[in-house]
């Protein structure tokens, strides 16, 4: 009987197993469940797009109607800040939650003959974060934090899919003879044979809208880092065709470091117009695919207005109220537009005037996510401030350094903005302040009627930063006193 019995099945441990088994399965099925609640986040980066270059803040030579609709639809943020004022360090800045006192990336240091310097291998990301969530990653357009073959290509740094320009210097060109995908180089024939054939940013359009469909059922992240309206001055002609003899006289700008255009007006309102569509298309892909009420969208650009390749930013008064441009650290250089859209969840046609920067990206999609955001981020969830609600947390000052130029350094800290030129000639040169609630366009320097406040940002300045392990971004130790 007892060999009988020991060839019977083990009703008990059968029970137990069934049990387990249920129980993994019910917990999968949670998690599952609660993957597919977490909205689908967007961050639709332009490229030296102003603060005054969009209709809904004022642009009056051209519209945006599809980056308005956002605006319409969701929230617009009217003090919102870059990481930089130069492309690597605003887009490290964005991506790590921390801001340029901190990150690895401060500067737009090149690596030959494709890429920039990149980051750590450790470095911790948005992307790796929302992997951990659940996430399917992926990043469109232009990189510029790491050349093909080092530790921070984007497929290491988080992204399950890359499909754009590595190295922001050849984003120069929109007819590239190669683009990325993931990790192997696609050559563009077309480009090679007659330079003109194949225009980058709508290949890269077209497999951003196929990242969308191949992961509707979500969650997905996407960094669209489109290259508009960076030069080279150069759109379609379908484009082209729609501004040329609209804003003369044109002045020609010829082949230099940049590509010659004899139209460079006609050219930026063609770049924003292609960029505009996109974000239409983009939305209207969203909508197609059911998803668009469970996705989160913001809209934002890396830095102020450029000045290269005959773009005439004073022409198009392209930042608005504010002075500087790309490279400065003044209000025009670092203040960038800002929009956000969850239907359902934030309040159509609503403003806000939330002082936020980049390194708030982070920390706020670890509280979408559900996720705890890293120790060493210098940021604040903005979600109170999305949902409407009641606790959002204020920063103390925001901080910026700029390596080239003779090095600069600016602080915003409630309605005062610091700004510091010339430190590596003098880190003791004069501070200058601004009292930005009277003074957007920072045209009246009130330091010398505010000592207490010179001094208290002179001190958080001194404390706001810590030496770089890269030797490329510390500010010589000037002895001047």
């Amino acid at each position: 009987m007892k060999r009988l019995s020991s060839s019977l099945p083990d009703h008990g441990v059968g029970l137990k197993l069934t049990l387990v088994f249920l129980f993994v399965l019910a917990q999968f099925l949670v998690a599952a469940l609660d993957a597919k609640q977490k909205p689908n986040i967007i961050f639709i980066l332009a490229d030296d797009l102003g603060y005054g270059d969009l209709s809904c803040l004022g642009q009056k030579h051209f519209k945006t109607p599809n980056i308005d609709a956002l605006a319409e639809r969701g929230m617009l943020f009217t003090q919102h800040y870059s990481g930089s004022a130069v492309c690597a360090p605003s887009r490290a800045a964005l991506l790590t939650g921390q801001h340029t006192g901190h990150t690895w990336v401060r500067g737009n240091a090149e690596l030959q003959p494709e890429g920039q310097q990149p980051m750590p291998a450790d470095t911790f990301t948005v992307a790796h974060m929302l992997q951990t969530a659940g996430y399917k990653t992926g990043v469109f357009g232009k990189w510029g934090l790491g050349g093909p073959g080092t530790a921070s290509e984007p497929l290491k740094m988080g992204f399950d899919r890359f499909y754009g320009y590595n190295c922001q210097r050849i984003a120069h060109s929109y007819y590239p003879a190669f683009l990325w995908n993931d990790d192997e180089r696609e050559l563009l024939w077309g480009n090679v044979a007659s330079h003109t054939e194949d225009y980058a940013p709508d290949l890269i359009h077209e497999q951003a809208l196929s990242f969308i469909r191949d992961n509707k059922e979500g969650p997905f992240f996407m960094y669209y880092a489109a290259i508009q309206p960076h030069a080279d001055m150069d759109a379609p002609e379908r484009y082209m065709d729609q501004f040329r003899g609209k804003y003369e006289p044109e002045t020609e700008y010829p082949m230099a470091y940049y590509k010659g255009q004899k139209t460079p007006r006609a050219a930026f309102a063609a770049m924003v117009s292609v960029l505009d569509d996109y974000v239409g298309e983009l939305m209207a892909e969203l909508e197609a695919q059911g998803v668009s009420e469970n996705t989160l969208v913001f809209f934002s650009s890396d830095n102020g207005p450029h000045v290269e390749g005959g773009h005439d930013p004073d022409f198009f008064e392209s930042n608005g109220p504010l002075s500087g441009y790309k490279r400065d650290l003044y209000e025009g250089g670092v203040r960038t537009p800002m929009i956000a859209v969850w239907p359902a969840q934030i309040e159509a046609g609503s403003r806000s005037e939330h002082i936020s920067a980049f390194w708030d990206f982070l920390p706020t999609v670890a509280d979408l996510s559900g996720q705890r955001a890293p120790k060493n981020t210098d940021g604040l969830s903005m979600l109170p401030t999305l949902l409407g609600e009641a606790g959002q947390e204020q920063h103390k000052y925001l901080y910026w350094e700029f390596h080239a130029k003779k090095g600069r350094v600016a602080m915003r800290m409630g309605k005062w903005k610091a700004v510091r030129y010339n430190v590596s000639v003098d880190p003791h040169s004069p501070l200058e302040l601004y009292d930005l609630s009277v003074d957007v366009a920072e045209q009246k320097n009130v330091a010398a009627k505010h000592p207490e406040v010179v001094a208290e940002v002179n001190r958080l300045i001194a404390g706001a930063r810590e030496e770089s392990p890269n030797p490329n971004y510390n500010f010589p130790k000037n002895r001047k006193k």
